[in-house]
């Protein structure tokens, strides 16, 4: 990835997740417009003096859906958010 966050950010990727019908039946991500609040951290920046950066690559984290900005590189989707704005780690 070519995405190093800056000051107290982190970049996330959305989680995607399989949609599949008790009955077996796919259903693909349109039919679902809203994006689970699940994502993944990709990259961390050490943060400012006064910042506690306390998440690392690889934890999965709740991040609200409007927080933060959305870019895409090299056909892949990221959110690149303040480190406030994580709502808390999923173990």
């Amino acid at each position: 990835m070519k995405i190093k966050p800056l000051s107290d950010r982190v970049v996330l990727k959305w989680l995607k997740k399989e949609n599949i019908t008790k009955s077996g039946i796919l259903l693909p991500d349109s039919a679902n417009p809203e994006k689970p609040y699940i994502y993944e951290v990709v990259a961390v920046w050490p943060g400012k003096k006064d910042t506690e950066m306390n998440v690392k690559v690889w934890d999965k984290v709740l991040c609200g859906q409007y927080a933060g900005d959305e870019v895409k590189v090299e056909d892949e989707e990221y959110k690149i958010v303040a480190i406030e704005y994580l709502l808390a780690v999923v173990e």
